[in-house]
């Protein structure tokens, strides 16, 4: 066996987000994707949108390419919020506007992996060590930004999962 590229585990850590949103997300009801475990918490629709949204918009950036979001989906979403929200800095409020059905959840995010595991189908070691915001100190290179991404979108994922836990022993189905 072959000497694991560094796109390959990188690709295999967002199959792995990908894996967990699937599993969350297939064949929920919409009540399901709506449950806050309470008046402030976080629902497993806003979840999966955001990391979705972050994963979209944060790769978009550092591949030159357009957002998902911009291609169609935020008028398929039509959430009463700017197109340019990503849900940092998101209220109770803005959390709760956060509705869509699985079906439009897991297309969005399919499509954002899609995308991505594209990008980084051709994309080297080399080009990980390339610097992509200046604006820290140090300076953030392509490679950490990816695993940032990826550990945000983890720990979201997992957190709509411990989510639809809570909600299945509260008898939400």
């Amino acid at each position: 066996m072959g000497r694991m590229e560094q796109r390959e585990l990188l690709i295999d850590a967002f199959d792995r987000i990908r894996g967990v949103v699937h599993s969350v997300v297939e064949g929920a009801s919409d009540a399901l994707l709506g449950y806050r475990a309470d008046p402030e918490a976080n629902t497993i629709a806003w979840l999966v949108w955001h990391l979705t949204r972050v994963q979209d918009d944060h790769v978009a950036d550092v591949a030159g390419t357009d957002q998902q979001w911009l291609s169609g989906w935020s008028d398929r979403f039509g959430l009463p919020l700017p197109v340019s929200s990503t849900g940092y800095g998101h209220s109770s409020d803005d959390v709760a506007a956060v509705t869509a059905p699985a079906e439009l959840l897991l297309g969005y995010h399919d499509a954002v992996h899609d995308a991505t595991v594209a990008y980084l189908g051709g994309v080297s070691g080399e080009e990980l060590d390339r610097v992509v915001d200046t604006s820290w100190d140090p300076p953030v290179t392509l490679g950490v930004r990816l695993v940032s991404v990826i550990g945000d979108d983890l720990q979201h994922a997992g957190q709509a999962a411990f989510v639809k836990g809570i909600a299945k022993r509260a008898g939400v189905s």
